[in-house]
């Protein structure tokens, strides 16, 4: 089993920066791909930033110049740094990792979430 805990989100004011946390545990071999997604009241979870196993990146439009994503394979975590935050951002904040996870002799990919953590941006 894997299990993945989120933390960093809070609220900022217009202009402000957060960096979200999400660390995977339990039984894992390898992470391929690392995914943030976001999902505002009312609207459809959308993706925010992914990275690849060779730390390729890439970004919503609308997050593109102001978010970073980064991971350290080390620590089984992928970060998300949010810079000049704007009140569009407020959402809660997903994180999705594509791992190989299962037994030695029986090994599987899956994809798990975390529990979401809330981003509030205002003044």
């Amino acid at each position: 089993q894997v299990q993945l805990v989120e933390s960093g989100g809070g609220l900022v004011q217009p202009g402000g920066s957060l960096r979200l946390s999400c660390a995977a545990s339990g039984s894992i071999f390898s992470i391929n791909s690392m995914v943030w997604y976001r999902q505002a009241p009312g609207k459809e979870r959308e993706l925010v930033a992914i990275i690849t196993t060779k730390s390729t990146t890439n970004y919503a439009d609308s997050v593109k110049g102001r978010f970073t994503i980064s991971r350290d394979n080390a620590k089984n975590t992928v970060y998300l740094q949010m810079n000049s935050l704007k009140p569009e951002d407020t959402a809660v904040y997903y994180c999705n990792v594509n791992v190989v996870t299962g037994r030695t002799w029986s090994r599987y990919e899956a994809e798990y979430w975390g529990q979401g953590t809330q981003v509030t941006v205002s003044s």
